[in-house]
């Protein structure tokens, strides 16, 4: 395949392993729920061993997500987790003490009680899903660095790309459409939260205060969402001149974008659709129909967050803009790997989808029956 082949199958790629991330952060969304529908001990027992069988999935996705940005493209990796440092840090502190939650909530004379590490799981569902998606809108707001190449043959400073803000990347929390995509995908992750509890366990009360709050959480979910993709339909966008190379912003780029790519944009409705329908499936249907909402809302889900990621890298978009020199905004041709390593690494992805199906059957397997308070009871490891 051409260069130019391997760079947008491997931005794909990482656009997908990213979406299924916001995906799965219903485990998040859920840690953040544990007070609010468990109003006693036995409850949340439920609430945080449903969630515990499934947060290591989040975990591993984030790590590959991460891994597969570097090793495809490594200029990217060097320029956000490098200078970014104090976002990245945010985020990857409250994964670290969500392990460390779920790995001593249950046990005997933890010294710090078990209160604690269930405010180390509600840490994270706020600050996971918020730094996350203030960090994914920076695709379409931009940061503020620059790209030297030439610094590499300076053999006392060869650093190529640095932060110029002081902040390190955490001036994003400044930004309004920053912080509204944050908050979407913190109130997402919550709805996504009630939807699996209510496919998970099998206790009454919990399905009743579930669907309470499944309804609480998506008004605000919905005026964020729309929120942010109004504003990024008519604010200006980073475009490319596909002969030069030139970056400059073009208005109603992304809006532009959406109408050029019919795929894509087909794919965003879908997405937006199943979410929708996700969430209506509990609020109007009992039973069997009204606990299968996840199954829909989760792959409309990844379908509207993937579809992003492709309105921000392709159709001669700078997917990583730089607020602070326009030419040193990162695009999918000029801060990929080689062509030798982009090729290598597509006979390894050929193993994607046993990984996938691993997954699937683990994941079926893990739920093949739902959680009770008579399970709590007898389960010899609880979280």
């Amino acid at each position: 395949m051409s260069i130019e082949t391997l760079q947008s199958y491997w931005y794909i790629i990482v656009s997908l392993l990213g979406s299924v991330l916001v995906f799965l952060m219903f485990v998040q969304g859920g840690q953040t729920l544990i007070y609010t529908i468990g109003k006693n001990e036995e409850e949340r027992k439920m609430l945080v061993n449903t969630l515990g069988r499934k947060w290591e999935f989040t975990f591993t996705t984030l790590v590959t997500f991460g891994g597969a940005f570097f090793a495809s493209f490594p200029l990217f990796y060097s320029t956000s987790f490098g200078g970014a440092y104090w976002v990245w840090m945010a985020i990857l502190f409250p994964f670290i003490i969500q392990a460390v939650a779920y790995e001593f909530r249950s046990k005997p004379n933890n010294f710090l009680g078990q209160k604690t590490y269930e405010w180390f799981l509600i840490i994270n569902g706020l600050l996971g899903t918020v730094l996350i998606g203030a960090a994914v809108s920076t695709f379409f707001t931009g940061s503020e660095f620059s790209i030297n190449k030439t610094s590499m043959i300076n053999l006392t400073d060869p650093i190529i790309s640095r932060w110029e803000g002081p902040a390190n990347g955490l001036e994003a929390v400044l930004n309004w459409r920053n912080v509204a995509l944050g908050l979407a995908v913190f109130f997402l992750a919550r709805v996504l939260g009630t939807l699996y509890f209510l496919n998970t366990i099998a206790d009454e009360n919990i399905r009743k205060r579930s669907k309470k709050h499944l309804l609480i959480n998506t008004i605000p979910f919905l005026i964020f969402f729309l929120s942010y993709v109004i504003a990024l339909m008519v604010y200006p966008g980073f475009a490319v001149d596909p002969l030069s190379g030139t970056v400059f912003m073009e208005p109603y780029k992304y809006f532009h974008n959406l109408i050029t790519m019919p795929g894509v944009l087909i794919l965003f409705i879908i997405g937006v659709m199943l979410v929708l329908a996700g969430i209506a499936l509990p609020l109007l249907g009992e039973g069997k129909r009204g606990s299968t909402g996840i199954w829909l809302a989760g792959p409309g889900t990844i379908f509207t967050v993937l579809a992003l990621f492709l309105l921000a890298g392709f159709n001669n978009t700078a997917y990583y803009p730089s607020t602070y020199d326009l030419q040193s905004s990162l695009t999918i041709h000029n801060s990929s790997s080689s062509h030798y390593t982009l090729t290598a690494m597509s006979y390894v992805s050929i193993m994607v989808p046993f990984v996938v199906a691993y997954i699937w059957y683990a994941w079926k397997s893990i739920n093949n029956k739902k959680i009770d308070a008579a399970e709590m009871k007898s389960e010899s490891h609880t979280y």
